[in-house]
């Protein structure tokens, strides 16, 4: 079974090889027809401590590194693939 990948926006980098990256999902109401924005924040872990607040960020799903976290930090979204 493939990894998930989710693409956040990072709203914390204060601990040490860990950020938060609050991740958007839109759906539409199942009554109202409207379209709704729901957020979920992930512990992720950034062993390179490179991400900054406000940055775009792909995480991956991993094995359970600590109490909260269970993904990691693939790359930075803004920055070309190799």
């Amino acid at each position: 079974m493939p990894k998930r990948v989710l693409q956040g926006t990072v709203v914390s980098d204060a601990n040490d090889k860990t950020v938060v990256v609050r991740v958007e999902r839109r759906f539409t109401h199942p009554v109202m027809k409207k379209t709704v924005r729901r957020s979920k924040k992930y512990h992720a872990h950034d062993e390179a401590n490179v991400a900054k607040v406000g940055q775009v960020v792909w995480i991956e799903e991993c094995a359970p590194i600590s109490k909260n976290k269970r993904w990691t930090l693939v790359q930075d979204a803004s920055a070309p693939s190799a």
